[in-house]
């Protein structure tokens, strides 16, 4: 049971990420495409197709950081030190975001919070695809601690992966508006869809390549026999729906885009537990290395298992609650 405790809790904080990904992922697109609107109406029918949502969205990060530091403790006293200006960007500009929208329907000059709202979107993007970028190319370990600089984290690398979760997030956010929006806004959102689409795709290929070329351990991992005979569907599949992705815009249809975009950011997050896993702190510590004590991983994970179903049945319930399209005129008051 002990040898299984940590591959439970990476399932469960792996999915908390992926939930995080995907549902905070298209809210924070919103605020991203926020600057190519025409007016103030169409912003005020985007934000209405976020908020119910955005603010539970943002659970997900709680969980995945705190079953973090509860049943990895050692790998947390790494990765904060090592990624200490990445993440107080971005948690402070989720807090700046999350002041602009409730301080934005109020106020009675909107230029300011709409600019903190595009602002806090954006950074907050952007750091969280750095932060993925310097764990993705690894993390210097001496002791048991980081041995890196305040700045090891500043590569090219990271900043290309910053860009591409920004592109990414926007995928997410002009597909979520052709399902949840008419008119200009919809159509707008549509040729957004598929210029970002392509700039994925773009920023897929060029990480793809890069990894296995500056990483021997990830070109191992996939080029390596036999593991290329099992692995060679996963670019195929990305492809493929990354082709639906583009014909269902062009149909003009409104759910099938977004589930699109959605199976595009799991293949890809799929392509890095394999690259990765079991390592937690690549490419030295694994999950077994990084795990607290193992009645500290059960006690806290019957907590965990505990409260999921609320957690979930709540996201359920909000989504289903607001379902529907969100039309010019409507209050989300």
């Amino acid at each position: 049971m002990e040898w299984y405790l940590p591959v439970i809790w990476s399932g469960v904080i792996g999915t908390a990420v992926a939930m995080y990904v995907i549902l905070d992922g298209f809210d924070l697109g919103i605020g991203i495409l926020f600057p190519f609107t025409r007016s103030e109406a169409e912003r005020e029918q985007m934000m209405r197709t976020i908020a119910p949502f955005w603010d539970g969205n943002e659970t997900w990060l709680v969980l995945g950081g705190a079953g973090l530091f509860v049943a990895f403790p050692k790998a947390y006293a790494v990765l904060m030190p090592a990624f200490y200006l990445p993440v107080i960007v971005m948690l402070l500009a989720l807090v700046f975001r999350g002041i602009a929208f409730e301080f934005r329907t109020v106020s009675r000059s909107k230029s300011r919070w709409s600019a903190a709202f595009i602002g806090g979107s954006t950074r907050a993007a952007f750091a969280q695809g750095v932060i993925l970028g310097g764990m993705i190319q690894g993390v210097p370990v001496r002791d048991g601690g980081f041995a890196g600089g305040a700045l090891q984290w500043a590569t090219p690398f990271a900043l290309v992966c910053g860009l591409a979760l920004i592109a990414g997030y926007a995928l997410l956010g002009a597909t979520w508006l052709a399902m949840k929006t008419e008119g200009p806004v919809a159509e707008r959102a549509r040729r957004q869809a598929k210029i970002l689409l392509l700039a994925v795709l773009g920023f897929m290929a060029a990480v793809s390549l890069w990894t296995p070329l500056a990483e021997p351990r990830i070109a191992a991992r996939w080029f390596s026999t036999p593991n290329i005979y099992f692995l060679w569907p996963v670019p195929m599949v990305t492809a493929l729906a990354a082709l639906a992705c583009w014909r269902w815009i062009e149909q003009r249809r409104d759910v099938p885009p977004f589930l699109a975009a959605i199976s595009l950011f799991m293949l890809g997050y799929f392509g890095l537990v394999i690259s990765n896993f079991p390592y937690l702190v690549p490419p030295s510590l694994t999950v077994w290395d990084t795990a607290a004590a193992p009645a500290s991983q059960i006690f806290m994970l019957f907590g965990t298992l505990l409260l999921l179903p609320f957690v979930l049945g709540y996201v359920v319930f909000i989504y289903w609650l607001f379902r529907g399209k969100v039309r010019e005129g409507e209050s989300y008051h």
